[in-house]
């Protein structure tokens, strides 16, 4: 279900929706291992902050403090595709 009137996605009102998202590891990009969760015996995640960030994003710019380096599915997750607008429905119809 899509809200009414969802606005366009572009680069000016990214709500970094996909920085709310767990993030699997399983290509070596160089993510510095402060971000990295890991945990014997599963896949290395992302470092999330306690209310759900990626720890790598810069929350005043919102932007991604690691982006050369970003995972792989960061890379491949493109802002305006379908899973995009998916994760920015389902965001502003909890803000609803």
């Amino acid at each position: 279900m899509s809200p009414p009137n969802p606005p366009e996605v572009s680069c000016q009102n990214c709500e970094a929706c996909c920085c709310r998202l767990e993030v699997m590891l399983f290509t070596d990009t160089g993510v510095p291992d402060r971000y990295v969760d890991e945990i014997e015996g599963q896949v290395p995640v992302m470092h999330r902050l306690e209310d759900g960030w990626c720890a790598a994003l810069d929350r005043n710019t919102m932007m991604c403090r690691i982006y050369e380096v970003r995972p792989l599915i960061c890379r491949e997750f493109e802002m305006g595709e379908p899973d995009c607008v998916d994760e920015r429905d389902k965001w502003f119809i909890k803000l609803a």
